[in-house]
């Protein structure tokens, strides 16, 4: 309770007003979750009793004994957010009260787009009258940054690693708006939390239909996308103007709302600030993905009619790739530097000074690996040395080493 008389009778005095998703939770800053749930309550008014399964947003709103929801509220296992809704539902409107009483089932987009699906589906196939919303932070970020259906392709996730063989998750997104579309719902949309004003239009305008609905929210989240936490923001705004997140509405089947974009960014906007994606940009290969990223933004484009021509930024990541495969005259290569044993320890990381390492004759440039911080490798190998020896089974020199600037040859 607060002991301040004055503020609880301000609070009294500012009831309609009042957020309805209270301060006090444990979400991490720069949730784009927690912003919004806060909007969609706004938007909804007291009169709703909201559904919500097993995630991040229960985690961190409900800390026994400690409560953020100021509406009637019910936690679900992990995959029924959408059955305990429509048990809600069948009850409010038995008893006459549904036209008073609204019934928000809410899900994450592990919970949304897999676990929960079959759920959700049954509830859009009978008709129950729920808006459905889906926090969609892109991956299971409770329990530990798993990928799920709307995780990103090219994303790297725990159990989508980008390393030697992998470029992180290879399918694409689920297009869950499109299955909502085909269950015949009267109104599917999506949003971002970059744009309050259009989810509270949306909410609101969901909420006066009768029927099954679906919104589709994106939320950034920083522990499992990798950024900054000041970004969050700027980031669903990139994820718009790149047309890698349209903002569109359905109303019975027909497209009646879509954000145009005034500019078209080029994907490497969006993904280069998230470190889920900074192998694209650090590994061979890929450029091929970000031209891949471009090419699903693009269809964006052409679909929704987001902008009246595409970016030509398929050209600077596809140009790079085109150029790479086009055949060039020989040049003559340089002869390599030879190092001596004693010239190559001077290389060794320390005091600034670059980190060299020779393996079967060869000396590449280790400066730049997150492996050899200090010139001191994580397995216990120095710089400024021959590691032949070191490692008889070549791990590294058939595979890290050779993705190392080659810099010389071993006397």
């Amino acid at each position: 309770m607060n002991p301040n008389p004055q503020v609880k009778e301000k609070t009294k005095k500012d009831e309609s007003t009042a957020h309805l998703f209270a301060e006090g939770h444990t979400a991490c800053a720069g949730c784009g979750q927690a912003l919004g749930v806060r909007l969609v309550l706004r938007a909804a008014g007291r009169n709703v009793i909201a559904t919500d399964n097993t995630g991040c947003l229960e985690i961190f709103s409900s800390n026994y004994p400690y409560s953020s929801w100021e509406v009637p509220w019910i936690h679900s296992l992990f995959e029924n957010s959408a059955a305990v809704a429509s048990g809600i539902e069948a009850a409010l409107r038995i008893t006459g009260r549904l036209d008073k009483v609204r019934v928000i089932a809410q899900g994450g987009d592990g919970s949304t787009a897999d676990i929960g699906f079959g759920a959700l589906s049954g509830m859009w196939e009978r008709g129950h009258d729920i808006l459905y919303v889906c926090y969609d932070n892109e991956a299971y970020m409770n329990t530990g940054i798993q990928r799920s259906g709307l995780t990103p392709h090219g994303a790297d996730t725990t159990t989508t690693p980008a390393g030697r063989l992998s470029m992180g998750k290879i399918q694409n997104k689920k297009d869950i708006p499109a299955l909502a579309l085909a269950h015949g719902l009267p109104y599917v949309a999506t949003a971002s939390v970059a744009y309050p004003h259009d989810i509270d239009k949306k909410v609101r305008k969901a909420l006066s239909i009768r029927g099954p609905k679906y919104l589709q929210i994106h939320v950034p989240c920083p522990l499992g996308w990798r950024h900054d936490t000041s970004l969050s923001i700027i980031l669903a705004k990139a994820a718009v103007d790149t047309a890698l997140y349209p903002l569109i509405e359905y109303e019975n089947g027909r497209l009646v709302s879509v954000k145009r974009i005034a500019r078209q960014k080029p994907v490497e906007e969006y993904l280069k600030p998230q470190r889920r994606f900074a192998h694209l940009f650090d590994k061979k290969g890929g450029a091929q993905v970000i031209a891949e990223i471009q090419e699903i933004a693009n269809r964006n484009i052409e679909k929704y009619g987001l902008v009246d021509k595409p970016v030509a930024a398929a050209a600077p990541a596809q140009a790079a790739i085109v150029e790479a495969a086009a055949p060039k005259a020989e040049e003559p290569k340089p002869k390599p530097k030879t190092f001596t044993a004693a010239e190559l320890a001077t290389f060794n990381g320390k005091g600034g000074r670059p980190a060299y390492v020779a393996h079967k004759g060869k000396v590449y440039d280790v400066s730049n690996s997150s492996l050899w911080a200090g010139g001191a490798h994580l397995d216990g190998h120095l710089a400024g040395k021959d590691l032949t020896s070191e490692l008889p089974d070549a791990p590294h020199g058939t595979e890290e080493l050779n993705e190392m600037p080659l810099v010389g040859e071993l006397e």
